[in-house]
C-alpha cells in the first residue's frame, strides 16, 4: 500500500470512531426531549446537542479526507507529495478534536470576551469550537490542499477530469471555511455569511468532493466507466455552481434580505443532489449489463444507498419545507431536524462507510466480498434513520400546525404543542429507532474488525481498481 493509503485508513478509523461518539451524543441529547431535567446543572442539553452536530461534521470531514487520501494514489499510480506534513496534520487534527471536546465537557462556557471567542466557546452554531481550533483546521484543510495539489501538477501527465474537479474545489474548500472567524455584531449581517458557512461548505463543497469520491467507488466496485462518472460530475459541479449558490437563498427569508429571495431560493435548493442520483442510476445501467455483478457487495449496496437517499432526503425532504409559504411554519421546528438527520446520512454517511468497505477489501486482500453478517449493519442502519426521520418528521409538522398555524407562534402554544399526542408520539420514536441505529453502528464496527467473509460466485467484472474498458 502507499502511504497515503495507510494516512487514508488512519483518518477513515478516526472517522467511524467519532461516528461512535456523535451517536452517544445524540442519544443523549434525544433523552433530554423526554426527560427535561435529566442532568440539571451537570451537563445541559445544549452542551450535547453542541457536541453531537460538531463531532458530525468532523468525523465526516475526516471520512472524505481519508477517502481522498485513499484513492489519489491508486488514480495516479504514485506516491503523495508531503505525506509526511500529511500525517503530522492527521495527529494535529485529533490532538485539536480531543481538545476542543474536554472544553466542551468540562468548561462548556465563559464570559463575552475574546479570551473565551479563543479558548472556550465561539457560540455560532456548527463552528462553536473556540477560534484556536478554527485556525488549526484552516491549517490542516492547507496541508491536505497542498498534498493534493502538489500531487497533481508532478503528474500532470496522468489529470483525469476526476482530479481537475477535485483540484477546483479545494480552493471553495479553504477559502469558504474563513466565514468562521468573523463574529458581526449586526446579527442578519453575520447570519447572511454563517449561511454560506454551512450551505456553501458543508452542503456545497463537501457534495463535490464526495462526488469525486463516489466516481472512485463506482468505477472500484462495478467497473464502470470512467467517461460516465466524470460526465455527471461536470453536471453536479454546473449545478453547484448555479443552483447551489442561489439555492442558498432558501436561508435568507428571515433575516431581513430582499423579498425576491423568497421565489428563487424556494426554487433552486432541491436541484443539488440530481448528479448523484444520476451518476449512480446510470452506473446501475450501464453495470446491468453485466447482471450487476461485483466484487465488494456492501459497498455496492451503500453506494446506492448513498445516491438514493441523497435524492430524497436532501432534495424531497428539503424541497418539501423550503418553500417559503411552508418554511414560515417549519423552521426551527423538528421537521428541520428531520431533514437535516437524513440528508447528511444520504449525502455523506453512507458514501463514507461505502468507502470503508472498498479499504477493508484491500487491507484483507480478498478478490470478493460478499456474506450476510453486514446486512445486518446496513438494515439497523437504514431502518433506524429512516424510523428517528420520520418520527422528527410527525413531531416537527404537529409544531409546525398546533405550534406556528394555529397558535401563532406564542409560548403558551409552544407548550400546548410539546404536550401534543403527535410531537410526544414522534420523540418517544425518534430515541426508539435512535437505539436501533446504535445497535446498528455497533454491528458496522464488529463487521469492519471481522475477517471478510467471501462471495460463493466470483465476480464478472474486473478486479477491484479497475475500471471496465471504454467501448472502441
Amino acid at each position: 500500500m502507499y502511504e497515503a493509503q495507510k494516512l487514508g485508513i488512519k483518518y477513515l478509523t478516526a472517522a467511524v470512531t467519532l461516528f461512535g461518539v456523535m451517536i452517544l451524543f445524540g442519544l443523549l441529547s434525544s433523552l433530554y426531549y423526554l426527560f427535561p431535567g435529566m442532568l440539571y446543572n451537570v451537563f445541559d442539553f445544549s452542551m450535547s446537542k453542541t457536541l453531537h452536530i460538531d463531532t458530525l461534521v468532523i468525523w465526516l470531514l475526516m471520512g472524505l479526507i481519508g477517502a481522498i487520501y485513499y484513492y489519489l494514489p491508486k488514480e495516479l499510480e504514485q506516491e503523495v507529495v508531503g505525506i509526511k506534513l500529511g500525517n503530522l496534520a492527521f495527529w494535529v487534527f485529533c490532538v485539536s478534536v480531543a481538545l476542543v471536546a474536554l472544553t466542551f465537557l468540562f468548561v462548556q462556557y465563559g464570559e463575552a470576551n475574546e479570551f473565551s471567542l479563543w479558548f472556550i466557546n465561539q457560540g455560532r452554531k456548527y463552528v462553536e469550537a473556540p477560534r484556536w481550533a478554527a485556525v488549526g483546521i484552516t491549517a490542516i484543510m492547507l496541508v491536505f490542499s497542498y498534498n493534493i495539489i502538489a500531487t497533481c501538477v508532478k503528474a500532470k501527465h496522468k489529470m483525469t477530469g476526476i482530479l481537475w474537479v477535485l483540484c477546483l474545489d479545494l480552493v471553495p474548500l479553504v477559502v469558504v471555511y474563513l466565514d468562521a472567524f468573523p463574529a458581526d455584531t449586526n446579527l442578519s449581517r453575520d447570519l447572511y455569511w454563517w449561511w454560506w458557512l454551512v450551505h456553501m461548505w458543508v452542503e456545497s463543497t463537501w457534495e463535490v468532493l464526495i462526488g469525486c469520491i463516489m466516481a472512485w467507488v463506482l468505477m472500484d466496485v462495478m467497473g464502470t466507466s470512467r467517461r460516465i462518472v466524470e460526465t455527471w460530475l461536470y453536471i453536479e459541479v454546473m449545478l453547484v455552481l448555479g443552483a447551489g449558490i442561489l439555492g442558498l437563498g432558501h436561508h435568507y427569508f428571515w433575516i431581513g434580505t430582499p423579498e425576491y429571495w423568497l421565489s428563487i431560493g424556494g426554487f433552486f435548493s432541491a436541484l443539488e443532489p440530481l448528479p448523484l442520483l444520476g451518476m449512480v442510476v446510470h452506473a446501475v445501467y450501464d453495470a446491468g449489463m453485466h447482471r450487476l455483478k461485483t466484487g465488494n457487495r456492501p459497498a455496492y449496496f451503500w453506494i446506492t444507498t448513498e445516491a438514493f437517499l441523497n435524492f430524497i432526503g436532501a432534495g424531497v425532504w428539503g424541497f418539501m419545507m423550503t418553500l417559503p409559504q411552508i418554511n414560515m411554519f417549519s423552521h426551527g421546528t423538528q421537521w428541520t431536524a428531520s431533514h437535516g438527520h437524513f440528508a447528511f446520512y444520504g449525502a455523506y454517511v453512507c458514501g463514507i462507510i461505502a468507502v470503508l468497505y472498498v479499504a477493508k477489501q484491500r487491507v484483507s486482500g480478498v478478490q470478493t466480498m460478499g456474506g450476510n453478517r453486514w446486512k445486518w449493519a446496513y438494515g439497523f442502519l437504514n431502518i433506524g434513520m429512516l424510523g428517528m426521520v420520520m418520527g422528527l418528521l410527525l413531531a416537527g409538522m404537529a409544531q409546525a400546525f398546533f405550534e406556528r398555524a394555529a397558535g401563532g407562534s406564542t409560548l403558551m402554544a409552544y407548550t400546548v404543542a410539546s404536550e401534543n399526542p403527535w410531537f410526544t408520539s414522534g420523540i418517544w420514536a425518534r430515541t426508539g429507532f435512535g437505539f436501533m441505529f446504535a445497535l446498528g453502528y455497533v454491528l458496522l464496527i464488529i463487521d469492519l474488525l471481522k475477517a471478510p467473509v467471501p462471495q460463493k460466485e466470483s465476480a464478472a467484472l474486473p478486479p477491484v481498481g479497475h475500471a471496465q474498458p471504454e467501448p472502441a
